[in-house]
């Protein structure tokens, strides 16, 4: 199932928008834009779970191994980030995002600790560092930082925004 938050706030997203799903994982985000008619490419390190359909594009990347950015050139018109991050893929990812495109960014920040994975503060976001990251170069049409229990107890933040300008 999609996230609560991806599904929330997608509707921000133009109906002729091509997608970039980072880290898709299982494809579940891929799999809800391209029922919603969107162009998707879906990217991973691992991609056995991902499955072949029509608007689909899989790329299989290592984001984390110090390659170049495997999409060069190209640009979306949405972004979607789940449950992932690498700080310093940050900067090709909004090179990534067209001028008014969204970035719709939920993962795990610091106090998820004493619920399990993620522990390593490498992979959680400091307090508004998601909000810091987006500064001057977004408009944020939403942002939390908070506690949630589903799909399990996890401290989370999550933003919803657009690209500003060209």
């Amino acid at each position: 199932m999609p996230s609560p938050w991806v599904v929330q706030w997608a509707g921000l997203i133009a109906a002729d928008a091509t997608v970039l799903d980072i880290a898709a994982g299982g494809g579940r985000h891929t799999r809800f834009f391209a029922g919603r008619s969107h162009k998707v490419t879906a990217i991973d390190r691992n991609i056995s779970a991902l499955t072949a359909q029509p608007n689909v594009e899989i790329v299989q990347a290592d984001l984390e191994d110090g390659s170049p950015w495997p999409l060069p050139g190209r640009c979306f018109g949405a972004m979607v980030v789940t449950n992932y991050l690498h700080r310093p893929l940050f900067s090709a990812l909004f090179q990534a995002l067209a001028p008014g495109g969204v970035l719709l960014y939920e993962t795990f920040m610091v106090g998820n600790e004493r619920f399990g994975h993620p522990s390593n503060p490498e992979f959680l976001l400091k307090d508004g560092e998601l909000l810091d990251i987006v500064r001057g170069r977004f408009s944020v049409t939403a942002y939390e930082a908070r506690m949630i229990s589903e799909p399990k107890m996890a401290m989370v933040q999550r933003i919803a925004a657009r690209l500003i300008g060209p």
